[in-house]
């Protein structure tokens, strides 16, 4: 009985009306359905997940035996806050509020017959326990520059020859019924082994001001991918990961230059990225993807449920967009009085706020 009712859900959920445009089926774009296209497999989709650990471990790897002596050669230390000394009351409060308010600061103090300044020092002292030092930070931003470098070159090598990225309207032709390669597939199999990641990361990396958004990024990325493998849509969305790697190697880079000390450079490159952050995210992606996906596209195919789906998840895509692009603005703008830049772009915890271009 159990059974039958988890077969008619499961059925329901995959139902071909939902999910593959009409007068098709599974079985048509199934692996191995044809001897001329090789359809994606949606079982590859679990290959990025043991990845994603790997990733993490090469990413430790490279923090602790590359970036890190690199830091420490052009200047930076491994700098380490006082230790609080222990005190359970105290903990247990930081542990729960974060922001301790005056009147729990009194309630504290009374409670251990202590003065108020004693109990904003010893949470001043705590708090800064938490905080990464700027060699940490260098790192960490080290990696993802790597990354997104990496990931970009793979795009542009993988996609310079292919016909649908100098014409998108390419991304349909002949759909459901267009093949995989080998260079697709590495680029999504990567891409979402390192979202994977970085959904894994968030939550033991030092807090960011826009935790929840990055989150909701991050899975809405992988969402978009999943769907757009399962559908057989790689060749749009190998377009939407090339367009989203490319700004984020001058921000990440611009951090570098930044905790390296080289306030100049990082200007420089924070004013190449805010271009390229433009051109790309507030450009390229709504213009000419999205513009294609929304207008150009459904009057020349069938329409289906999960196509729908996926501009939503676009959508959403692009209202982060809209919001980083505020604060990146906002930076900009506090930089012209401040001689360089001095704010918090698209992360960094609300600890951190004195720290500029922190991630």
């Amino acid at each position: 009985m159990h059974g039958e009712v988890l077969r008619g859900i499961m059925d329901g959920f995959w139902n071909e009306h939902v999910w593959l445009p009409p007068n098709t089926t599974w079985k048509d774009i199934a692996p191995g359905s044809s001897d001329t296209i090789r359809y994606s497999n949606p079982k590859h989709l679990y290959i990025p997940i043991p990845l994603a650990f790997l990733m993490l471990a090469l990413r430790y790897y490279l923090e602790h035996k590359w970036f890190a002596p690199l830091g420490v050669a052009i200047g930076m230390k491994e700098y380490r806050s006082k230790t609080a000394p222990p005190n359970a009351v105290l903990e247990r409060a930081y542990m729960r509020y974060k922001r301790v308010n005056n009147k729990q600061i009194q309630g504290l103090a009374k409670q251990l017959d202590w003065p108020d300044r004693k109990v904003e020092r010893w949470l001043r002292l705590r708090r800064s326990q938490d905080q990464p030092s700027t060699l940490m930070k260098f790192c960490e931003n080290s990696w993802r520059c790597l990354y997104y470098v990496s990931s970009f070159l793979l795009g542009l090598v993988v996609l310079w020859n292919k016909p649908w990225f100098w014409d998108i309207s390419q991304c349909w032709f002949n759909y459901p019924h267009q093949s995989i390669d080998i260079g697709i597939w590495c680029q999504y199999i990567i891409s979402l082994a390192f979202y994977w990641s970085l959904c894994l990361s968030q939550f033991f990396d030092r807090k960011r001001k826009d935790f929840w958004q990055m989150f909701g990024h991050h899975v809405a990325t992988i969402a978009l991918m999943s769907l757009s493998w399962m559908t057989n849509m790689h060749r749009i969305g190998s377009l939407v990961l090339i367009v989203h790697d490319s700004a984020d190697i001058f921000l990440d880079a611009a951090k570098m230059a930044k905790y390296s000390g080289y306030q100049k450079t990082c200007d420089a490159i924070f004013a190449m990225f805010t271009l390229v952050w433009f051109a790309t995210r507030l450009g390229a992606f709504p213009f000419w993807i999205l513009r294609n996906t929304l207008i150009e596209n459904p009057p020349t195919m069938p329409m289906f449920p999960v196509y729908h789906i996926l501009n939503g998840l676009l959508m959403s895509l692009l209202a982060l967009h809209i919001f980083w692009t505020y604060l990146i603005l906002k930076i900009a703008y506090n930089s012209l009085y401040a001689g360089g830049i001095e704010g918090d772009i698209r992360s960094s915890s609300s600890n951190y706020s004195d720290d500029s271009i922190s991630d």
